[in-house]
């Protein structure tokens, strides 16, 4: 198949490249830099530049493709960026308006199956109860575009065609800056992520989402949930984390914490058990039952990388990083 992807120098993007072509498929991966684009050709996959709210435009680039997946987003660059006000502007214009434009270049352009990243952690706070694709989204202010992007998505499907939604658990891999950021704060002894200690989180690494990206050109129309065969408590997931670290468990933020983070600490601070047994059903097999058993493996990826020079060169930060303990 000839499949155009968006989105291709992200996390799941840059893993679902070359798992395409390995898989036979001709693959033209949009990017925005040239020095990307250089990257991808030298691997030989088709590289270009696109304007994602273009529908002329992405008509064009799809006009011979199978299958367009768009990964397309604007995640801000650290942490602490998150909660600021605007943050998520550019993000929300990719979902809102980019979806809507390549769901229509696509269209126009015959294209027959459509893929459409999404966020599985916008149920809503359902405690220990396992939630499956049937319960209704409860998105909060920074991040109601999730239902745009996946109602085109939907819109796709009802014009006759195949529209896939895949929902992504809570990432991670030795390449996201959120888990560098986390290894800091568990080396000081904190969890850094508002809501009870006994709330559930679902998770799901780089690698196995880029599967399941890749897994879904072969997927009936509809929406799946893209996580670990188990979630974990917030308890269980940070002393997994401080027990591969070597560090003291760590210390869970009070309950008056989580308002100050506004939308998104709420949002955080849920409990959501997310089942992937419909995608399971259709032959996707996660590579880690649970993020506790990846541990070992990820931040041995980190170390061995060197990632997170910042930390490393201040002792007291870095030390779990490195992988002295204390």
């Amino acid at each position: 198949m000839k499949i155009l992807v968006t989105g291709s120098t992200g996390v799941v993007g840059r893993r679902l490249v070359p798992l395409l072509q390995q898989a036979g498929h001709q693959v033209t991966a949009v990017a925005r830099s040239p020095v990307a684009r250089e990257r991808f050709a030298r691997l030989g996959a088709n590289a270009i530049a696109l304007d994602l709210f273009n529908v002329e435009a992405i008509r064009r680039a799809a006009s011979d493709h199978d299958v367009v997946v768009n990964l397309a987003t604007h995640i801000p660059h650290s942490t602490t960026r998150m909660f600021l006000p605007g943050a998520w502007r550019e993000n929300d214009r990719l979902r809102r308006d980019a979806s809507a434009a390549l769901v229509a270049g696509s269209l126009a352009a015959g294209v027959s199956r459509f893929v459409q990243e999404s966020f599985a952690p916008v149920y809503p706070d359902c405690g220990d109860r396992w939630i499956d694709e049937t319960v209704p989204l409860d998105p909060v202010s920074y991040n109601r575009t999730v239902e745009d992007a996946e109602a085109s998505a939907e819109g796709f499907t009802e014009a006759g065609r195949v529209g896939i939604v895949l929902r992504f658990g809570a990432f991670y891999g030795a390449d996201a800056f959120q888990l560098l950021d986390m290894i800091r704060w568990v080396g000081k002894g904190w969890a850094p992520l508002p809501g009870p200690p006994a709330a559930y989180i679902s998770s799901v690494s780089h690698d196995d989402a880029a599967n399941a990206a890749a897994a879904a050109l072969a997927l009936p129309p509809g929406t799946y949930n893209v996580v670990d065969d188990e979630p974990l408590t917030h308890r269980d997931y940070f002393q997994s984390l401080a027990t591969t670290l070597g560090a003291p468990s760590p210390r869970f933020p009070p309950a008056w914490v989580t308002p100050l983070f506004g939308s998104l600490g709420a949002l955080m601070a849920r409990s959501e058990r997310i089942s992937n047994q419909k995608l399971r059903a259709a032959g996707w097999v996660p590579n880690h039952h649970n993020v506790r058993e990846a541990w070992p493996s990820v931040v041995a990826e980190v170390r061995a990388a060197g990632q997170q020079k910042h930390a490393e060169s201040d002792p007291r930060s870095g030390a779990y990083l490195k992988g002295s303990g204390r």
